[in-house]
């Protein structure tokens, strides 16, 4: 397998294989800490983090299973979970907040405890964006008392950055923060590193994230990763290229019905309607089909598609 395709001379940030090897191996470590340190504003410093496990599975063997895409803890027991989704998930809040539930789980010690918990921060770095109309891209979430506005326990943290808002140059870059955030958007498009990016551990981002540096697992692993990724922007563009086109159609449908002659017109426009919505079924039935060979999750299929969890499966 060559070079077919890429010609980008760093990889793709929002690709699973690039995401784990910047911040998911311990040789690399380093630029964890750093954004991580960046991310909390200076409120506290991590010095070191430990990698854990990232599959986890419930108490009882039909709990689901859950495979975390960086999990660590630091020096004083506090929990980070870190997951990149490339893409829009319809229930990918809900998601984050199950998978916190095993962070607090695992800290119960066998024997007597007495629930202290250490703090756990579920962070989201987002190719895609939960609200369009607003533009802040950084979004810090804690259980918060509603009539005093006060944080009511301040141990469970969830930060979700929706990287297409981050909109900043390289002239408006001010914190270690910013300069992130600029990386991780743009490093696919940059063809060398920004002067602006003048913290040593740029130079290691820089370094690491160069293709033509990989050996050939390396290579091979990022080539399958990155036409994995392309193939699943090209389904869910093409799902929401479909959606568009249904809604005008349905829309076209609904007004020709109504201002339509009674008599021959109108049978002649039913049978019309009745082919169209056949070639749209078949039409989404092989969406699905596509969608489960990409290995897209199953609600994600059903909000594209409209088709129920049953037909799918039998597909």
């Amino acid at each position: 397998m060559g070079s077919e395709g890429i010609y980008e001379r760093y990889v793709n940030f929002y690709t699973d294989f690039a995401f784990k090897k910047l911040f998911g191996t311990e040789v690399n470590k380093s630029l964890l800490i750093s954004f991580l340190n960046a991310l909390l504003h200076g409120r506290e410093e991590i010095k070191d983090i430990t990698y854990l496990n990232t599959e986890h599975l419930g108490t009882q063997e039909y709990d689901r299973r859950a495979v975390f895409d960086v999990y660590c803890t630091n020096e004083r027991g506090e929990h980070f979970l870190v997951e990149m989704q490339k893409g829009e998930q319809q229930f990918f809040k809900d998601r984050s907040i199950y998978y916190s539930t095993f962070a607090i789980r695992e800290q119960a010690p066998r024997g007597v405890w007495n629930y202290g918990l250490k703090g756990i921060y579920t962070i989201g770095i987002l190719n895609f964006c939960f609200e369009k109309e607003d533009t802040d891209y950084y979004h810090e979430v804690k259980l918060v008392d509603l009539a005093s506005r006060e944080v009511f326990y301040d141990k469970l943290t969830f930060i979700y950055l929706e990287m297409p808002k981050f909109t900043k140059g390289e002239n408006e870059l001010e914190t270690l923060f910013d300069k992130w955030l600029y990386a991780i958007r743009n490093l696919a498009s940059l063809m060398e590193r920004p002067r602006v990016l003048q913290e040593k551990v740029f130079f290691h981002l820089f370094e690491v994230a160069e293709i033509a540096k990989f050996n050939r697992k390396e290579r091979v692993e990022y080539e399958e990763s990155l036409k994995a990724y392309r193939d699943w922007f090209s389904v869910m563009e093409t799902a929401e290229i479909r959606g568009h086109e249904k809604g005008f159609t349905k829309g076209l449908a609904e007004g020709l019905e109504k201002g339509m002659a009674e008599g021959r017109e109108k049978g002649l426009a039913e049978g019309r309607e009745k082919g169209l919505a056949e070639g749209r079924e078949e039409e989404r039935l092989a969406n699905a089909r596509n969608f489960k060979r990409l290995g897209v999750p199953m609600d994600v299929i059903i909000q594209a598609t409209g088709l129920n969890e049953d037909v799918i499966a039998r597909l």
